[in-house]
């Protein structure tokens, strides 16, 4: 008996320091992420890349069509709320696995005066939305995150309109050894998926159905678009 509470006792420190550590991650993020300073020696720094290509996604909020839904996922510490144009009468998802994310996202939009956006908890690979739902699709340093990468691009593209358009960045494999072995390494910790190669996120989407796609690539990281 005393064997098996000392496996739980174990468990229990292990999932602790892990939340701990996600939570020490992301509060690091976010405050990279929201000063462009920072972002941009980051970004050069451990990307070789122009921090431009992570903002260009979140660009496509400023000026918003009355009407429109839009999926932010993962929404983070909601990061791209700070380009949402307000009183614009759209419906803005913000979703996120992590209740922590969730939190962090909530605060942020109360800060800056952003009314109705809806939070929602839900794995990027089941989306609880119907298909045809959503006009514009965001996924902002997303898809190296998610541990299936590919089926989250379709699931994303299930949940767009005819004529709607899927965004994001992501890092990318395959730009150098530096590079992947700071994926690799993200990998371990927990932080990253398996991500992809340049070529793989153009599969993706095509396989996913999507057309008009565009990749820009700035060393280790890309942006990207795609309709439905």
């Amino acid at each position: 008996m005393s064997i098996g509470r000392n496996n739980v006792a174990v468990a229990d420190a292990v999932e602790r320091t892990r939340a701990q550590y996600d939570a020490l991650a992301g509060a690091l993020y976010d405050f990279g992420v929201e000063r462009p300073a920072i972002a941009r020696l980051g970004a050069l720094a451990m990307w070789s890349a122009d921090v431009r290509v992570f903002y260009a996604p979140m660009d496509e909020l400023r000026e918003p069509t009355a009407g429109m839904t839009i999926l932010d996922v993962p929404c983070g510490g909601g990061v791209a709320l700070r380009k949402l144009a307000r009183d614009r009468g759209v419906r803005y998802l913000a979703v996120d696995y992590s209740a922590r994310m969730h939190a962090r996202a909530r605060t942020l939009a109360a800060g800056l005066g952003l009314e109705g956006i809806e939070f929602v908890r839900a794995d990027v690979g089941a989306l609880p939305f119907e298909d045809a739902s959503v006009d514009l699709c965001i996924s902002s340093a997303g898809l190296h995150c998610f541990p299936d990468p590919a089926l989250a691009v379709r699931e994303l593209a299930r949940c767009l309109r005819p004529g709607g358009r899927l965004v994001g960045s992501m890092a990318v494999r395959g730009t150098g050894r530096r590079h992947d072995a700071l994926i690799a390494l993200f990998g371990r910790l927990g932080v990253f998926g398996p991500s992809g190669t340049e070529a793989d996120l153009g599969r993706w989407m095509r396989d996913a159905g999507l057309s008009e796609i565009e990749i820009v690539r700035s060393g280790a990281l890309v942006h990207f678009g795609a309709r439905r």
